[in-house]
């Protein structure tokens, strides 16, 4: 890839070879982007946790989902929070969020000081692929590159739908 040129948006067989590579890391958050943390519920629970980490902000990709506790309520003033009722279900639409997500992301980046944790049940389908399309959207980067800049920090796997999902974003964006 030089000189602008690309080649086309790999398959989804293409992109679950990429995804089952590399080392699997088992922390429950960790920095993908520069004050943008990815995470599970264990550490979007953990509201101390959070305050160590500094994050001023939540996106919970998991909302009103069983065990994910995130709300204005449970954060308080100390957080803002925004959450989108997202199923971890090859058949559920996330595309929806892509745009809103990905704006409310760079948003939240823009802004000094903020650190923002996106997070789901595990975090590596629902919260990966919204973190994915905020840099491929806002970060201009295709997809199989955004897949490559989080997993040099950690291991992320969206279900089947969310990635043929993110291919027609890679292919809308850069085809």
């Amino acid at each position: 890839m030089c000189d602008g040129q690309r080649e086309g948006t790999p398959s989804v067989k293409e992109l679950e070879k990429v995804l089952y590579g590399g080392k699997r890391s088992g922390h429950h958050v960790d920095e993908v982007w520069p004050n943008l943390f990815l995470g599970d519920m264990s550490i979007a629970n953990d509201r101390y946790g959070l305050w160590k980490l500094r994050i001023s902000h939540v996106l919970n990709a998991a909302h009103g989902k069983m065990h994910c506790q995130g709300s204005h309520e449970f954060y308080g003033s100390s957080i803002e929070y925004f959450g989108v009722p997202a199923d971890d279900s090859p058949s559920f639409n996330l595309s929806v969020y892509f745009q809103p997500c990905a704006d409310h992301i760079h948003q939240v980046l823009s802004s000094p000081g903020a650190r923002l944790l996106v997070h789901c049940a595990v975090g590596v389908s629902r919260s990966a692929s919204l973190v994915l399309a905020y840099l491929m959207i806002h970060q201009k980067l295709p997809l199989l590159e955004a897949i490559k800049a989080v997993k040099e920090h950690r291991w992320i796997f969206p279900n089947r739908g969310f990635l043929k999902q993110l291919r027609a974003l890679d292919i809308r964006l850069y085809g």
